[in-house]
């Protein structure tokens, strides 16, 4: 069996008396393409921002390869290899691609400085491979904030890719593209994912994706995981087809 990557035990979380993460148990084992499915309010986002160190759990315990997670910050979780992407993708906006990956880089060795240009502070070749990887060579010189949103998505998870992460989550990497740009972009992130052998788990609205790209399927309902199994057992479960992708019941 392969390694377990993160286990969650009993993680609740309240917001008044909206219930967000209600007595949540999960599992991530190393090598999995884990998509996450819900309606908005399900609980999706808040369990990546208790998983990612954004919101403390009131109760719970999370390890992530090994190591005691629950209540450290974003950047400690992130120097244990977990890495992110948003929905909004965060970048720096007046600066080029290439330079991104170059501030993300330097970020990652501690070599940000004002006294030393960044192209002088990383690898170089590291920078045009992960370029290469996620397909934005030839946009490399380019302002980042100028970029279509395909583009801009793509770039987001190249950032995190330079923090070399064992497991990267996405939050619905494939929001505000085009219909037909949606399948490329996440044809590209996956094979760049799998050659770096980094996990990944992602939010998604958009099932088609979700039958396609992901090995397994989680469903969240009100605060709790209501499905979780491969795609097909899934999507087929009457709950999630009624709660989830808003079917009628017959």
């Amino acid at each position: 069996m392969t390694p377990l990557l993160i286990n969650a035990k009993d993680i609740c979380l309240s917001f008044g008396g909206v219930v967000a993460a209600d007595h949540i148990d999960f599992e991530l084992r190393a090598g999995e393409r884990l998509a996450v499915i819900g309606q908005n309010g399900a609980g999706k986002t808040t369990f990546i921002n208790i998983c990612t160190g954004y919101l403390h759990p009131t109760a719970g315990r999370i390890v992530f390869n090994g190591h005691d997670i629950t209540g450290l910050n974003p950047r400690r979780i992130v120097k244990l290899g977990m890495g992110r992407s948003f929905q909004l993708p965060q970048l720096f906006a007046e600066h080029s691609v290439r330079q991104c990956l170059e501030i993300s880089a330097a970020a990652r060795g501690g070599k940000l400085s004002w006294l030393t240009p960044l192209s002088r502070s990383v690898d170089s070749f590291e920078i045009s491979e992960t370029l290469e990887l996620i397909g934005l060579t030839s946009v490399a010189n380019e302002v980042c904030g100028e970029l279509p949103e395909g583009h801009k998505k793509l770039l987001d998870v190249a950032m995190a890719l330079m923090l070399r992460p064992t497991l990267l989550i996405m939050d619905e990497p494939t929001s505000g593209v085009s219909s037909q740009d949606k399948h490329g972009l996440m044809a590209l992130v996956m094979q760049a994912l799998d050659e770096r052998k980094v996990t990944s788990w992602f939010v998604e609205h958009d099932i088609d994706i979700v039958s396609r790209y992901a090995t397994r399927v989680a469903a969240w309902i009100d605060g709790k995981i209501a499905a979780d199994g491969d795609p097909q057992t899934v999507l087929n479960n009457p709950q999630v087809r009624q709660e989830v992708l808003g079917e009628m019941p017959c």
